[in-house]
This record gives C-alpha cells, sequence and structure tokens, in this order.
C-alpha cells in the first residue's frame, strides 16, 4: 500500500510541476520579476509538501525554533533525501540555497532556480565555484536573506557520519555571520538508500549558532559533531518497531 502511495505521490509531482510550467512563458514577457517568480516557485513547494502529507502520509514537526536569529544566517544541514529542500525553503522562504550547478539544467525546475535565485555552484570548475559561491553569499546576504547550504554536498544514508565536503568553512570565514546548524532525520523515512517513501513523522531540530570567529577547521569540527550529535539522538529517539519498520 505505501509503495502506490509513494507512486501515487510521483505522478502527482510531474503533474503540478507540469501546470506550474505553463507561467514560465508568461513570466518571461513580464520580465522575470523575483519576487513573483518566487512566490510561484514557493506555491509549487508547498503543492509538494501539501502531497507528501496526504498522499503519502509524510509529515514534520520543529524543535528549537527559538534558536533561529532574525538576522540573516548561514543556516547548514545534514543533507538525506529531496524532503528536506522543499520543507527548509519553504519554512525560510527569504533564504537561497546553495545547490550544484546541474539542477539548473532541469527543464521548468531549472528556470526557477536560477530566477529564485539561487547559488548555483559547478563543483568541476574549482577554485572559481569557491569565489563565485562566495560572491553570491555577499550578495544574498547585503539583500537581508539567508543562506542554506547542505554542506555535505549529497544526500547520505542515515547510517552514514556526517562529513561535510569543502566549502561551507569559506562561507563561514567570509561572510561572518552566525550559524544556524540543523540535524534532522529524513533519511528514515525517505532516503537514498530507500526503495520508496515512507509515512511517519520528520524531526528538524535546531541546534545553538556557532557564533563568528572560529578558525575555518574549528568550526567545521565543530559543525559536523554538534550536527552528528544531535542526528545519533533522533534516531535513537525511534522506538524499535519504528526502526524495524523504517530500515529494515
Amino acid at each position: 500500500m505505501q509503495f502506490i502511495r509513494s507512486k501515487l505521490y510521483d505522478i502527482a509531482f510531474v503533474a503540478w510541476t507540469l501546470l506550474l510550467g505553463l507561467t514560465v512563458p508568461v513570466l518571461w514577457l513580464c520580465g522575470s520579476p523575483s519576487r513573483v517568480v518566487r512566490a510561484v516557485a514557493h506555491l509549487w513547494v508547498g503543492g509538494m509538501i501539501v502531497g507528501l502529507k496526504y498522499i503519502v502520509g509524510l509529515v514534520h514537526v520543529e524543535r528549537g525554533r527559538e534558536k533561529v536569529p532574525s538576522e540573516p544566517c548561514l543556516i547548514i544541514a545534514n543533507h538525506q533525501s529531496p524532503w528536506e529542500t522543499y520543507v527548509l525553503s519553504r519554512l525560510f522562504p527569504d533564504a537561497s540555497v546553495v545547490a550544484k550547478y546541474e539542477l539548473g539544467q532541469i527543464p521548468i525546475v531549472g528556470w526557477f532556480l536560477k530566477r529564485y535565485p539561487m547559488i548555483l555552484i559547478d563543483r568541476e570548475s574549482g577554485p572559481s565555484a569557491f569565489r563565485r559561491m562566495i560572491a553570491e553569499g555577499r550578495k544574498t546576504i547585503a539583500e537581508g536573506r539567508s543562506i542554506i547550504v547542505f554542506p555535505e554536498g549529497t544526500r547520505k544514508s542515515v547510517h552514514d557520519r556526517v562529513e561535510f565536503k569543502r566549502g561551507v568553512e569559506f562561507l563561514y570565514s567570509e561572510l561572518n555571520r552566525p550559524v544556524l546548524p540543523v540535524a534532522l532525520n529524513s533519511g528514515v523515512l525517505w532516503g537514498p538508500d530507500r526503495w520508496f517513501r515512507y509515512a511517519g513523522t520528520v524531526t528538524i531540530s535546531y541546534l545553538p549558532l556557532i557564533a563568528p570567529g572560529l578558525s575555518r577547521k574549528e568550526f567545521r569540527d565543530r559543525a559536523q559533531a554538534v550536527i552528528q550529535a544531535e542526528k545519533d539522538r533522533l534516531l535513537g529517539e525511534l522506538d524499535c518497531a519504528e526502526w524495524i519498520d523504517a530500515l529494515g
């Protein structure tokens, strides 16, 4: 039954994307105003979240929302599924997300990503990718918006250790902004090693801010450690039956 619900979500995803894709020519003719593009993108994301709730049975709860600062910051989270890209962009609607350049090549979705605007990085371009990321990051912060980064770079199994790829430590040192670490357990219900999406509740846990001023290595080590510890705690909260059903 859950397999069928997951496949129905896939169909709804494609249909909803194609439907909102009809707005692209209109937005393009109007000059692709960022405010309107973002509004349509948020509508698309909202539809995906509603679909996950009512078709799949996948919902979420937040913990520690009071830790989110009022000023622009760098938001870093572990990455286990597409789920957190939808939900965090919805929870932080003004933020830009650092994403790989290839996503910008996806029909319809890529058009919106480029104009959202996202910070799209070509990993193969080496040092120039870091320079572009920092420049775009400074622009985003200057506009009063936060930046969401998934420092692991790709989706990981819930069994994997939290290990950052190079990049986020440069944003930390160059932007001189507080960092909000976020831990989540989405991979239990929808992850790279799952055959389909499971019904259940994902927990998003906001952790204490990391202030600017640490060395790049100190920041990297501390951020990895706190996210790993909270990820382990969230997984430990699952009772035996839930764990067997989700990961067995």
